[in-house]
């Protein structure tokens, strides 16, 4: 899409990748107006978006995907040119516990997305656009050697991952079926600030730094490729903008890790910004019963994304994990007011049975 003056909604926007999204999209186009849709669930927070709240080009909408009536006043009441698309019930733990409500959210919340869309740009799609987020778990699993490519075939695993899989599938079958112009990215896993703490590397930072056991699943042999959600918000800038109208585009970081060697790591940084002995944290490390269906592997190939549109990674793992570990170390007013009531509920209800 051109950069021309244009209003964008941003659903998830008050959520970890979304206030990412926000933020570029708001201090890098004044002439955009950012409408943030969150429905403010226990992983939104408009804390996340401080930095812009006053901004005269940034619009905050509390709904709920789900809600057919309040979506399409919002289509009505903004004029959308585009949007683009991160609400999601995201934690595969979570999914387990509860997989209708990844159902409702992730699938039928896309669907009333498309339909809005498909109604308020009535087959005028002329500089429109609806660009949908997803991920790499709806690939399934792979063994120790190759990568997920673009044209990897679906096999999902969770519920989460099959909810997501259903969104894709909802995407490019409107796109198919009415010619609504869309795009999609499938990303490997992020790291970064404003990441809520049920997640590995926020939940290891905060239990090391409060000496509470560090709980790692089966071996901690399973391994995933991880991005800094700074470089996934640039990857999306980009993909909105120059990617291909019906294609989709693979996000990672060319940046394997088990998690076992992952958590030893942060105990190592960790205990050298605390100031303690060499070793100190990692004797906090606790195994814990494999969840179902843990798949053991994910490695994304982002050769077409880096090819086409020339986007590549811009920090070093370490380096970014350093800079993760320092925002959180200075931001614990934020850690504590996201740690507290229900996470604090879904917490021991997830591990303290483990």
């Amino acid at each position: 899409m051109s950069t021309a003056a244009k209003t964008i909604m941003i659903t998830g926007g008050a959520g970890f990748i979304g206030s990412h999204v926000v933020r570029l999209f708001v201090k890098k186009y004044p002439n955009y107006k950012i409408v943030n849709l969150d429905a403010l669930t226990y992983a939104g927070n408009l804390e996340n978006l401080k930095d812009v709240q006053s901004s005269s080009n940034y619009f905050f909408e509390r709904a709920d995907i789900t809600n057919e009536e309040a979506i399409y006043s919002l289509f009505e009441k903004h004029q959308f040119d585009a949007v683009i698309h991160l609400a999601a019930e995201s934690h595969v733990d979570r999914s387990i516990m509860d997989p209708l409500a990844f159902v409702k959210t992730n699938v039928l919340g896309t669907a009333i997305l498309l339909n809005a869309a498909r109604k308020y740009w009535k087959g005028s799609y002329e500089n429109k656009l609806f660009y949908h987020v997803s991920t790499d778990e709806v690939y399934g699993s792979l063994g120790e050697e190759g990568f997920f490519t673009e044209e990897t075939p679906y096999d999902p695993h969770s519920p989460y991952s099959a909810s997501k899989a259903a969104s894709d599938h909802f995407v490019m079958a409107y796109h198919d079926t009415y010619g609504i112009p869309v795009k999609m990215s499938n990303c490997s896993n992020n790291y970064g600030s404003h990441h809520f703490p049920e997640k590995l590397i926020p939940l290891m930072i905060n239990n090391i730094k409060t000496n509470k056991p560090l709980p790692v699943y089966g071996k901690g042999e399973n391994v995933r490729d991880w991005l800094f959600v700074e470089d996934h918000a640039r990857a999306i800038d980009v993909i909105f903008h120059n990617g291909r109208v019906g294609e989709s585009y693979n996000v990672g970081g060319f940046n394997e890790w088990k998690n076992i060697d992952l958590v030893k790591l942060l105990c190592s940084i960790m205990d050298k910004k605390l100031g303690r002995p060499a070793g100190t944290s990692e004797q906090l490390i606790t195994y814990v019963t494999d969840r179902p269906g843990h798949d053991l592997r994910y490695a994304i190939d982002a050769t077409k994304l880096n090819k086409e549109l020339g986007w590549t990674p811009s920090l070093q793992f370490e380096e970014g994990l350093e800079k993760t570990v320092d925002w959180y170390l200075q931001n614990e007013e934020w850690i504590k007011n996201v740690t507290s009531g229900d996470y604090q509920k879904f917490y021991g209800e997830l591990y303290d049975k483990r």
